[in-house]
């Protein structure tokens, strides 16, 4: 709720706001509205010189300058950084993301290093220098129009699973700027493991990637359906050995009952 923003900066107007923008939020996928936000700073007073806005696109940011219909995040906008991962929809093989932020506040950071004779941009004073190369490699073999490809497969793979799920009446979300399929979370913990699912309370999630075809979701949804079966076979036999119990003690009971009135007969 993008009022919840507004009563904090309209109590704190005193103070520079700093702010962290989602694109792409780990467990459901949704991506705040920057827009919105902006409007709603301008709207409390406050000037572009008195915030500072962080957009962190983590596995969304390399994808939604492909999608036609995502909200334009850009530094004509008065933000301060983006970032983004390179080993998430990129495939880098090790971690490795990028910060995007404005010269000035680079200039801020960086300093001389005189035995390097150089200037050093870094926050902890040096950097992998294989990630570059897998990132170079990686944009400039698929292109733009390659990476476009991948977005549009994530995205119609995310709906194919969504619909899948659905037609096997298992409740999911999935936002419309988003590959990230929410659904219930699993009951049988062997099938969590063996998908390696990012499970949180009672939802689970897959983040469907350019990697992932439609015949290996049609084996995970037939696997879910499988393994939400043995657990509701296994409640039933519960519920049966439950009555059973309960009718083999009634039973018992009866019998007791039975006896005594023999005895007290022979009296």
């Amino acid at each position: 709720d993008y009022e919840d923003l507004r009563k904090p900066l309209l109590a704190n107007k005193d103070k520079p706001a700093v702010l962290n923008l989602n694109i792409g939020t780990t467990v459901k996928g949704a991506v705040d509205d920057l827009d919105k936000v902006l409007d709603i700073l301008q709207e409390c007073g406050f000037p572009e010189e008195r915030f500072f806005i962080h957009c962190d696109g983590a596995l969304f940011g390399m994808m939604m300058p492909f999608l036609k219909k995502a909200p334009m995040v850009t530094f004509r906008k008065p933000i301060g950084s983006v970032s983004v991962s390179g080993h998430k929809f990129v495939g880098a093989p090790v971690p490795c993301g990028v910060v995007i932020t404005r010269f000035k506040l680079v200039m801020a950071l960086s300093s001389d290093v005189e035995y390097l004779n150089s200037r050093d941009a870094t926050i902890m004073g040096s950097r992998n220098g294989h990630a570059p190369i897998y990132l170079w490699y990686t944009l400039t073999r698929k292109g733009y129009e390659g990476m476009q490809r991948d977005v549009e497969k994530c995205m119609r793979n995310a709906h194919v699973l969504k619909d899948m799920l659905e037609m096997v009446g298992i409740k999911t979300m999935l936002n419309e700027l988003s590959n990230t399929v929410v659904f219930e979370r699993p009951l049988e913990e062997p099938f969590v493991r063996k998908w390696q699912l990012a499970c949180e309370n009672d939802i689970a999630h897959v983040v469907v990637m350019p990697n992932i075809t439609i015949a290996k979701l049609e084996e995970f949804v037939q696997d879910l359906i499988q393994s939400r079966a043995r657990m509701a076979i296994a409640a039933a036999k519960r519920v049966a050995s439950n009555a059973r119990a309960t009718e083999h003690a009634e039973q018992e009971d009866g019998e007791d009952d039975d006896e005594e009135e023999d005895g007290q007969d022979r009296q």
